[in-house]
């Protein structure tokens, strides 16, 4: 017997009262993105669960691609049967055949939502757990805990088997929480600070500086690819490239090398809180880690963070270098994170960065600069592009062709 569909519960959208459906829809929504790379698909969502149509799919690359999706409090891959108590009866010894390890419990738990069936749930409890024993004479029965709880609903359509129940990735879906702005470097820290504010129904669009031609194409395929791997967690994500070559060289001709970095990460602030003014975004999120680098003490925090009052939401502040390599580990972006490609923190550090600036000599070597011009410039020149979770590798390398 093949699966013809997996049936999807909800996690926390149980408690969200008069807003249920927006959540549940939103949810739709993102399953239908993420699954876009099965075109034979289909989603359906109901107020109690959803249910994705496998016509003919594989199950098992889609169970993997639902596991990630953010809502899901766990699933169950599910036979589709012709609703005749033969064709039950003979559907449940099949699977039951197909399953049964020796000493294995098991119990039979029936539902009817047809009420027009001829059995009601007592009645399809007994008669099909006989049926188990006609060809499992040796199973024993157990109603607390059993090894297997086949359970068989009675819809209108068809009846439904299903005995698994698979943990999903829980959280909220993606795009209930609002829109935030992710500072997105390639490095292994700020794809997994996007990934945790996914987990929280957070829309993020990723915002990459590109300082060409001291970054190269290569580090641009890499941030894109770093966007690509987040969208399986909740779908589509715009790509927001900014060019920050100007900033950098007027900053590096005109600032103590110091100061370069506080200098550096205060117009990408500036920049990213405009970006996300003009986008409807309502936070900016990033990857700093308390005290990882000379830029993220919380004296140089506090000095970058003066230029902007919109709220930064830090994921990862409290975490050591392992948990977030673990994180970055699970969600599949640490080998991307790693490949040697500069990024624009990193092509002008100074040997010896400020690590306690003081805000009166920032604002003193800003005065040497067109700060306005220099941030409307950049905000003029951004590119963005639409990441998908079925842009292949050469689909994203024509993107960069197209933008360079």
């Amino acid at each position: 017997m093949q699966y013809s569909e997996i049936m999807i519960r909800y996690g926390e959208l149980s408690t969200k009262g008069k807003n249920r459906m927006r959540f549940i829809n939103k949810l739709k929504s993102n399953m239908k993105h993420v699954l876009s790379v099965y075109p034979d698909v289909t989603v359906q969502a109901e107020r109690d669960r959803a249910h994705i149509y496998l016509n003919g799919t594989n199950y098992q690359p889609v169970a993997e691609s639902i596991e990630q999706i953010f809502g899901i409090q766990a699933f169950s891959p599910v036979y589709r049967v012709e609703k005749t108590v033969s064709a039950i009866k003979k559907a449940v010894q099949d699977v039951m055949l197909s399953i049964y390890q020796e000493g294995m419990t098991f119990k039979i738990t029936g539902k009817r939502s047809d009420h027009t069936f001829e059995l009601d749930s007592r009645e399809l409890n007994q008669i099909m757990g006989n049926a188990v024993f006609d060809v499992l004479p040796q199973i024993k029965a157990q109603m607390k805990q059993p090894d297997i709880n086949l359970k068989i609903e009675i819809r209108e359509e068809a009846a439904y088997l299903s005995y698994e129940n698979v943990k999903g990735a829980g959280g909220l879906p993606v795009g209930t929480a609002g829109r935030g702005m992710l500072m997105l470097s390639g490095g292994i820290d700020s794809p997994v600070a996007g990934y945790l504010a996914l987990k929280r129904g957070v829309d993020i669009e990723a915002v990459h500086f590109a300082s060409p031609p001291y970054t190269s194409p290569g580090a641009l395929k890499k941030a894109q690819e770093l966007t690509r791997k987040l969208t399986k967690f909740g779908g589509n994500i715009q790509f927001i490239e900014v060019p920050f070559t100007e900033i950098q060289e007027e900053i590096k001709d005109k600032v103590p090398e110091a100061y370069l970095m506080t200098l550096t990460r205060r117009f990408m602030m500036r920049i990213t809180d405009r970006i996300r003014q003009e986008r409807g975004g309502l936070v900016i999120i990033n990857g700093e880690s308390l005290g990882q680098v000379a830029s993220q003490t919380l004296e140089s925090m506090q000095a970058i963070n003066a230029v902007t009052t919109t709220p930064v939401i830090r994921p990862v502040v409290t975490m050591d270098k392992l948990e977030i390599i673990n994180i970055a580990q699970k969600i599949d972006t640490f080998d991307l994170s790693i490949q040697p490609f500069e990024d624009c923190c990193t092509i002008f550090a100074p040997d010896r960065p400020k690590t306690n600036p003081k805000i009166k000599n920032v604002e003193q070597y800003e005065a040497r600069l067109d700060i306005e011009g220099l941030v409307n410039r950049a905000v003029s020149g951004i590119k963005i592009i639409e990441i998908t979770p079925q842009a292949t590798d050469d689909a994203l390398d024509e993107l960069i062709d197209d933008l360079l």
